[in-house]
Formats: structure tokens, sequence, C-alpha cells
């Protein structure tokens, strides 16, 4: 579960608040789309719940534990996030090191990194990627190795930074029923409105560093709402 009160963020030198009082809670395997326009903070949050923002005001909570400097290593455990680009989380010689590279980060012992990595390998059906290049796989074995790195972790909590982006249909096909399948909490931030309508039951549209709406994904396909927010709403709603 995921709890966040009143959280503010404002990047070094400047003004505007990047994120500005939001109050948001994800429930136990709630799929939430958060969108948004360009800069209406929605990578700002995700980056401040995994504390890769640390000049935060507010609180934010996974699983009941509060993040803070002291906790950092127990959240971290607990959330994971997928960045937009698979290249930024695959950096390794093979798949199989890209994917253990978490678990040794925290010391677990070699075997049972092995056992999680075949693990989740299994799970995603990317078996075959075990002992090749990150730089030899298409972009949708990139996006899946990508998040074989995160969720060999064991996380509550899952976030992606537009998990579409730079796939093609039979990629993002597989992509969506593959997230069908992982129970668990997921922040999704994407721009593309026909994919959160698949896989999301709730909406969070943000603005100017605000929530503006959250609901279900009605919200989707209201076009005074959506165009007020600077999005184009789904046709047909």
């Amino acid at each position: 579960m995921l709890k966040i009160d009143n959280l503010t963020v404002v990047y070094p030198g400047e003004k505007i608040k990047a994120i500005d009082s939001v109050n948001l809670t994800a429930g136990l395997g709630e799929n939430i789309a958060l969108i948004g326009e360009n800069g209406a903070g929605k990578t700002s949050l995700l980056l401040a719940i995994a504390w890769v923002i640390e000049k935060a005001n507010g609180t934010i909570e996974i699983d009941g534990i509060q993040l803070s400097g002291k906790t950092i290593g127990e959240i971290r455990k607990r959330v994971g996030l997928v960045f937009q680009n698979p290249d930024d989380q695959l950096f390794m010689p093979l798949v199989f090191d890209d994917v253990a590279f978490g678990c040794r980060n925290f010391g677990l012992p070699e075997n049972e990194v092995k056992t999680r990595v075949d693990e989740t390998l299994n799970q995603l059906n990317i078996v075959r990627l075990r002992n090749r290049s990150s730089l030899k796989l298409s972009e949708g074995e990139k996006r899946m190795a990508a998040i074989a790195t995160v969720l060999v972790m064991e996380p509550s909590v899952l976030m992606f930074d537009e998990p579409t982006a730079f796939l093609d249909h039979k990629s993002r096909r597989l992509l969506i029923e593959t997230l069908k399948k992982l129970h668990h909490t997921k922040i999704i931030v994407t721009h593309d409105l026909a994919f959160a309508a698949e896989l999301c039951s709730r909406v969070v549209i943000m603005k100017e560093g605000r929530i503006a709406a959250d609901g279900n994904p009605a919200l989707l396909y209201d076009k005074e709402l959506m165009q007020n927010c600077g999005l184009e709403a789904i046709a047909g709603g």
C-alpha cells in the first residue's frame, strides 16, 4: 500500500512547485494511470516516491513504513521504478547480470540471487534472454528485461514511466497482458490513453503539480475535463 500526504517538491533554483500539496493513496493491487500534460508533475511524483528526489516536504509511506534517510534501504525493496528508457536500467554484459544487480547490491547470497533471477525471467517468459546482451535485444525485449530488474526485488509497489514508449503493436499488446498478470500495486505514468483505459481501474489526472481529478477510466472520455488539463479525451465517450 502507498500513502502520500501533503507532498510538495521544489527543484533547486526553481520557484514553481513541481509537486504541490499532493495527497494520494493506492490500495493493494490497484492499477492507477497517472496522466497529465508535459510538466504536470507526473514523473516528479514517481521520482519522489522512489527517493530519487530527496528534497521533498510531506510524507510518503510504503506498507506502513515512512520514507526517510533511515528507511530508504527498506523502501527500495518495496517499491520499484521502471524508467521510460530501458537502456537506463540495462548496463551489464548480460541480461542475467542486469536482473541480478539489485539483489547483489543488497548483499543477497548468490544462490538466492540465481533463484530469484531465474524465477523472474520465467514469470515474464523471457528465460531465452538470460545470457544475451541488452545491446542485441528488441525494444520489446528490453522493456521486459527492465521490468525484470525491478520485479526480482519482490516489491509491493511497481511504478512505470511511459511503459509503451518505443514499442510496436505486438510488443505493446504483450506488455499489457504481462502487466495484467502482475498483482502488485501499480502507478503508471502514460500518454497512451487507450492503454490506460484497458489496464487501469483508476485514473489520476495532474495539472501544474496538483491532482486535478481522481476517478475511474470514464475521466479519459470527459472532453471538458481533459481539455482543461491540456489533454485530448478518448473519442467516443
